[in-house]
């Protein structure tokens, strides 16, 4: 009888450990109000840093996002900015994450893409 019980406690603490490592939510980008054909703003629901954006047929990231209070960063062209756009990011817990085109071409204000990045 007492093996049974530790096996069920033991069943128990594994089930509740999974459950609670997967409580995070990922990572959501959501075009802000003030977005346009050659601006854009992105809201982030977690900590972010040094963000850049990659727009379609670019070599190049661009580091011109400027950070904003509410975790808002904000990209600002001459030209229209085509998408899709990918987006570069440092996390809290250390490294870059890449989201590769998760802004499509046409985007519009108010519009929320969820990555898989967990936060």
């Amino acid at each position: 009888m007492a093996s049974s019980s530790s096996f069920l406690l033991s069943a128990a603490v594994v089930a509740l450990l999974v459950v609670a490592g997967s409580c995070g939510s990922a990572l959501t980008f959501r075009v802000g109000e003030g977005s346009s054909p050659t601006n854009l703003a992105l809201e982030t629901n977690g900590a972010i840093s040094e963000v850049s954006i990659k727009e379609k047929g670019a070599m190049d990231w661009s580091d011109d996002l400027k950070e904003s209070p509410a975790n808002t960063w904000t990209f600002n062209s001459k030209e229209r900015i085509k998408g899709p756009i990918s987006v570069r990011f440092s996390v809290k817990n250390g490294g870059y994450r890449v989201v590769d085109d998760i802004i499509p071409a046409g985007f519009q204000p108010g519009s929320v893409y969820k990555t898989g990045v967990q936060i």
